[in-house]
């Protein structure tokens, strides 16, 4: 992984196949291909990230729950 971060190597097809499985995400996004592709460029935000993803359905649910209410709290102040 750290030879890929570092653009030492680049993976095969395949290995984006498999890292865009294991984080649940699509292989256009690792590649760059939506707006959001900065988010699993950071180590913090991709630890919270597969945190949650492995923690119980309600757990994630009133996380995720919290966490949007404060996103919209912050985009309410943002356009105040």
């Amino acid at each position: 992984m750290g030879k890929y971060e570092r653009d030492e190597v680049k993976p095969t097809i395949d290995v984006v196949k498999k890292l865009a499985d294991v984080l649940e995400t699509t292989v256009g996004y690792l590649l760059g291909e939506s707006e959001d592709r900065e988010l699993l460029k950071d180590p913090s935000m991709l630890k919270r990230l597969n945190d949650i993803s492995k923690f119980p359905d309600q757990d994630k649910k009133c996380i995720l729950y919290a966490l949007d209410a404060m996103i919209n709290n912050v985009k309410f102040k943002a356009i105040q």
